[in-house]
């Protein structure tokens, strides 16, 4: 029955992601692979937020939204390539910054997501 879960919440988030990159693209532009990385925050301060909810969520939720949802919503594998995608354009910095940004803002969003879980559960 997990596995029912995970596929539920793939089957919205993985849309979801291809849906968020093209609108953010569109209205962003630019270098900078923008869409990627809003999905990967958002997913970050929603995997954050199931963390610091611990054993108030049952495990049939982890699996819907932790492992089917954000899985499917964000990409690591995505992030590499177009980061390698802007080093090959010889946009170094963009690459770096990017990089950069991208682990300082899922990490911060992750840290927000468990802090604002954890006072909601206590």
């Amino acid at each position: 029955m997990t596995a029912v879960f995970v596929v539920l919440g793939a089957a919205v988030g993985a849309p979801l992601r291809y849906l968020v990159d093209r609108v953010v693209q569109a209205r962003y532009g630019g270098l900078v692979p923008w869409g990627t990385f809003a999905v990967n925050v958002a997913g970050s301060l929603v995997l954050g937020a199931l963390a610091g909810a611990g054993g108030a969520l049952s495990t049939p939720v982890y699996a819907l939204v932790g492992t089917g949802f954000c899985g499917a919503l964000t990409t690591y594998s995505t992030f590499g390539y177009e980061t390698v995608r802007l080093a090959e354009r010889k946009a170094y910095r963009h690459a770096a910054g990017y990089v950069v940004l991208s682990v300082a803002a899922g990490l911060g969003a992750a840290a927000l997501g468990f802090a604002a879980a954890r006072a909601l559960v206590s």
